[in-house]
């Protein structure tokens, strides 16, 4: 009988996402309802209100996968050189552009850019932990990360007129340069 029941609970959270985010892809976040998702997923609203409180609760449950995929992502690009796993991380971001390109053009998901810019700070404390004065180090980290995400943003919004491997290359070798700069001092 568990098998069952947990069958159909993933069938159905399958469903609700598969419809979140088609529509977030064809409408952009702000104009899902609840209502149109439980019509495309083919589900009623109270199936949908057993997975999850609101659409906001349902975005925060893929972002959360999004960050789980992009941690292990981190931890299998350790033993690579720095600009080999920027353009390793750069790479996830191009399989999954049209998510982050809806998430990044609407203003309700700023949730999502926070986040987001809170796990780029994480990785970059972690190389950063070399460098002696680690109380100036805030400062170089906030700095680093949001320009990585703003680089990010720009990409996945189709803002740049290269190609993913020439960014995410350049943006690891500056992200280098500053992290063995801040080490030396």
């Amino acid at each position: 009988m568990n098998k069952i029941t947990d069958r159909r609970i993933a069938k159905s959270e399958k469903a609700i996402q598969t419809a979140f985010l088609e529509m977030l892809l064809d409408v952009g976040f702000d104009a899902i309802t609840v209502k149109d998702m439980t019509e495309k997923a083919d589900i009623s609203r109270k199936t949908f209100y057993l997975h999850y409180l609101d659409k906001y609760d349902l975005l925060n449950g893929i972002v959360d996968e999004m960050i789980r995929q992009l941690t292990d992502l981190c931890e299998k690009k350790k033993d690579m050189g720095f600009v080999e796993g920027t353009v390793l991380w750069f790479y996830y971001f191009e399989d999954h552009k049209p998510f982050f390109a809806a998430l990044f053009s609407t203003e309700s998901t700023i949730t999502f850019r926070h986040r987001l810019l809170d796990f780029i700070m994480e990785q970059l404390n972690q190389k950063l932990e070399g460098v002696p004065d680690q109380k100036n180090t805030e400062v170089l980290r906030k700095f680093m990360a949001m320009a990585v995400l703003g680089v990010i943003e720009s990409y996945v919004l189709d803002q740049f007129h290269v190609g993913i491997e020439e960014i995410a290359t350049q943006v690891g070798v500056l992200l280098e340069q500053i992290i063995v700069q801040a080490q030396s001092k």
